[in-house]
């Protein structure tokens, strides 16, 4: 290790809080550098990054291009407020609104997800007048006080004191159930007809949103079945409550499609977006805003922003890596790897190994779900993932990995040969896991 990166850990470790740590048990890794799909650390060695970070490199690492337009960005104009107009954050507004449904013509910018699921909240109550926000147990829409309440994982209960105005309810997951159901279609109908009951019991009138990850991502990457979000956007339009599809994961590509909400043919009336809008090479998030949403603000205050909204460098990469994601086909990339490379390696992996339970996914976005007992489905403990989290980062790859499950979600851009190098350093340290099966 030199000087430089030694030096570089010590400091962390005297003077960095790191998030959902317990700060004296972590030993953070060092990354020096990072190209394309790969990741370097202070020993120079290279790992082939199947987590993107925190889900959000969507177009690799380094993309010269956005590189590019950051720093022609910052020679020109590093910073400006948010209450004047300028060329990349209007561009950057015009481009996320063509990629979302017709009808939403309005961008509002935020520094990430968190604060954008936060400001979708804040309009939808505004809009209504009403103040309860619906969402899953099996979610995570944030780290800040709306955001971490609506969010179902256990994260939720230290900061959960009841005064959020947040309801929780069980939404659809067909391998783990919580409606005895057997099919797709029996999972739809049981989980329609419970949020049903829960708007009935909650009070419909007291409800201002229902908030749902498109496809739910560090949950556990579980695609709602057919229908499913159709019902709930009748169960809004039925209640006149405004329904929030939070994109921050599953958008940009990541789900083989601009925005995840293009796989169901469903259009609700906010959408929150962050991460892959522009790789996380400059902090950026946001809400697309209907129009009739929009309008309820055109002589009405909206209250609330924030001093970085728009911020020209996150804007210009965010330009130049949706220009740069059209023009090099990533979407397009994105979802044939799924198809060609992902699902059909994951399916024999899962054939091979007593620890893998389901795999599942679309695009770049996929779950091992990992068990002790394929007739139990019980979770693979903490203990043992860390253990196969630990051999996949001896032969070189970095995973996302939660609670027993490993998330393959690699950028976008990922090569074929890079896709199948990790999926045959995942399968090989999945042994790890069937001894415990």
């Amino acid at each position: 290790m030199s000087t430089t990166v030694s030096t570089a850990y010590e400091l962390d470790r005297k003077h960095v809080f790191h998030s959902w740590s317990a700060q004296a048990e972590i030993s953070p890794m060092v990354i020096t550098a990072a190209r394309g799909s790969y990741v370097w650390d202070d020993e120079d060695r290279r790992y082939l990054d199947f987590s993107s970070q925190l889900v959000f490199t969507n177009i690799g690492h380094q993309h010269p291009r956005v590189v590019a337009a950051i720093k022609e960005q910052a020679d020109r104009l590093c910073t400006i407020a948010p209450q004047f107009a300028n060329e990349q954050r209007s561009e950057a507004a015009r481009l996320i609104s063509e990629i979302a449904p017709a009808g939403f013509e309005k961008v509002f910018f935020t520094n990430g997800g968190a604060d954008a699921n936060e400001h979708a909240v804040r309009m939808a109550r505004l809009h209504t007048g009403r103040a309860k926000v619906l969402s899953t147990y099996r979610s995570y829409h944030g780290g800040t006080q709306t955001a971490i309440n609506m969010t179902g994982d256990p994260r939720r209960w230290p900061n959960d004191t009841a005064t959020a105005g947040t309801v929780h309810f069980f939404g659809p997951f067909l391998y783990r159930s919580e409606f005895h159901a057997t099919t797709e279609a029996e999972e739809c109908e049981r989980a329609l007809a419970h949020l049903s009951r829960t708007i009935e019991a909650e009070g419909p009138d007291t409800i201002a949103a229902i908030i749902l990850e498109t496809i739910p991502g560090t949950a556990g990457i579980f695609a709602p079945p057919p229908g499913y979000l159709a019902g709930v956007r009748a169960l809004c339009d039925h209640h006149g409550i405004v329904m929030i599809l939070d994109e921050v994961m599953a958008g940009f590509g990541r789900a083989g499609s601009w925005l995840a909400l293009d796989l169901y043919d469903v259009v609700p009336d906010l959408i929150t977006f962050a991460k892959g809008v522009n790789s996380g090479y400059v902090p950026l998030g946001g809400v697309i805003i209907s129009d009739p949403i929009a309008a309820t603000f055109d002589h009405r205050v909206y209250p609330g922003g924030l001093t970085y909204s728009g911020h020209p460098l996150a804007t210009a990469a965010a330009v130049a890596t949706i220009n740069t994601m059209r023009d090099e086909g990533i979407v397009e990339n994105a979802e044939r790897l799924g198809r060609e490379v992902f699902g059909p390696g994951l399916a024999e992996i899962a054939a091979r190994h007593a620890c893998v339970g389901e795999v599942r996914g679309v695009g770049a976005f996929w779950a091992v779900d990992l068990v002790t007992s394929q007739d139990t489905k019980a979770l693979l403990p903490p203990p043992v993932l860390a253990e196969v989290v630990g051999a996949c980062k001896s032969a070189g790859l970095l995973p996302f990995s939660n609670t027993n499950r490993i998330h393959l979600v690699p950028p976008c851009t990922m090569s074929d040969e890079e896709a199948r190098e990790g999926l045959a350093i995942l399968d090989d340290a999945l042994k790890v896991g069937d001894a415990h099966a």
